[in-house]
């Protein structure tokens, strides 16, 4: 099972062109995603989860990975402003952990810090509904996440 500490390049160099990538945005609560396309150039949202327990939560993934052809997970990883990282960077660091058990896709951290943040204004500023904005936030987090970390491969 890989470790769920790779670097980004050196994570990316291990799987095969033909993989997409998967973005997550891992919260209390909910679980967004979103997938590469094939080229590894765009982000896409996809879903948000809304979380049960972590066995349903990993099964969902699981099949989405199968169905998308994932070769890569780039989890969001939450750390404070200063860089240190707090309650919620470890529970996102033993999710990765215990999925990394059921799955062999390496999984890779990506801060991802004040990513909500920059989405909730960007929804705001396209006039969305506080209620649109709760339906769609966390998987254009995850969108948020990955795409930043494939633009940092170019």
């Amino acid at each position: 099972m890989a470790p769920p500490d790779p670097t980004l390049r050196d994570a990316i160099s291990s799987i095969s062109p033909d993989k997409r990538l998967m973005g997550l945005d891992l919260g209390t609560r909910t679980i967004g995603v979103a997938t590469s396309d094939r080229t590894r150039m765009i982000a896409t949202p996809v879903e948000t989860i809304t979380r049960k327990k972590f066995t349903q939560d990993a099964e969902r993934l699981l099949a989405m990975i199968a169905a998308e052809n994932i070769g890569l997970i780039v989890l969001g990883l939450p750390v404070n402003m200063d860089g240190s990282e707090g309650p919620r960077a470890q529970s996102t660091r033993s999710f990765a952990r215990n999925f990394a058990r059921l799955s062999p896709i390496p999984i890779v951290f990506w801060d991802e810090r004040l990513s909500t943040a920059a989405v909730e204004r960007m929804l705001i500023a396209a006039d969305a509904s506080r209620a649109k904005r709760d339906e769609v936030i966390d998987k254009l987090a995850a969108a948020w996440i990955l795409q930043a970390a494939l633009d940092s491969l170019r």
